[in-house]
């Protein structure tokens, strides 16, 4: 299923006036995805940098998004709840467990985050720095 045919049949398109997002987590869509369906996942953190290279708007809360996987195919629809922006090494524990990923730890977390964001601003010649700002946002799963 598309996205768009995912975000026509679960009625949201009705009863919701104003447009959609469709994305996929950034390093393993399949896995974070999957996390969503179950219930683990409820935020995500993003580089603000990106924001700013791409002029593109945070998000809202309010919002819907559409989850697809690695393959671009509909996984489910999400609600941002609440944004918030703050430098990387203030990320707190709280996001960090309710990202859902691996073992739910700041640690954890920012291991990987810091893996990940460096990989991606360095494709693009930007450098990761520990007071970079985060984008972090919380959501909730509306469909299935």
């Amino acid at each position: 299923m598309t996205a768009q045919e995912m975000w026509k049949y679960c009625g949201l398109a009705r009863k919701v006036s104003g447009e959609y997002q469709a994305w996929a987590f950034g390093d393993d869509p399949d896995t974070l995805a999957e996390l969503v369906l179950q219930g683990i996942k409820t935020a995500t953190a993003s580089a603000y940098p990106f924001y700013e290279l791409e002029n593109e708007p945070l998000p809202q809360a309010g919002e819907y998004s559409v989850i697809v996987n690695a393959q671009n195919e509909a996984v489910c629809v999400i609600r941002t709840e609440e944004v918030t922006v703050c430098p990387f090494n203030q990320v707190g524990e709280q996001q960090a467990w309710k990202e859902g990923e691996g073992d739910r730890t700041l640690e954890y977390w920012r291991k990987v985050h810091r893996k990940f964001f460096a990989g991606e601003l360095e494709a693009v010649g930007l450098t990761f720095d520990e007071e970079m700002p985060v984008v972090c946002e919380e959501f909730v799963r509306v469909y299935p």
